[in-house]
């Protein structure tokens, strides 16, 4: 693959931050990945890695409204970006190029 390389927690990562489509945020981003991976993610370990794809390029953020749930502090939210969506199709291909390859023994 060309250009940024992604670990496989980062492009776990990257793809919760595409499901939530332009809201995510760290502890949402937990649960979507302990959702569909049914298996615990630490916090910490996510926020690492929003920070490291936002040093890549391959995701942005703002601060949201401050909410009463949280005391009135401001959640973090990440969107994917055109470098995001482009690294993801890259391993997508790559993934399928590499599965298509592995021989059929039930064709041998």
């Amino acid at each position: 693959m060309k250009g940024t390389y992604l670990g496989e927690f980062e492009e776990v990562v990257l793809l919760a931050v595409a499901i939530q489509s332009g809201e995510a945020y760290g502890a949402a981003v937990v649960s979507e990945i302990e959702q569909q991976m049914n298996r615990p993610v630490n916090l910490g370990a996510v926020h690492a890695v929003l920070c490291r794809l936002q040093e890549k390029g391959l995701v942005s953020s703002h601060l949201g409204g401050a909410t009463p749930e949280r005391g009135g502090r401001r959640k973090r939210l990440y969107a994917m970006t055109g470098a995001g969506r482009r690294a993801l199709e890259e391993i997508r291909q790559l993934r399928n190029q590499m599965w298509a390859a592995i021989p059929n023994p039930a064709l041998s």
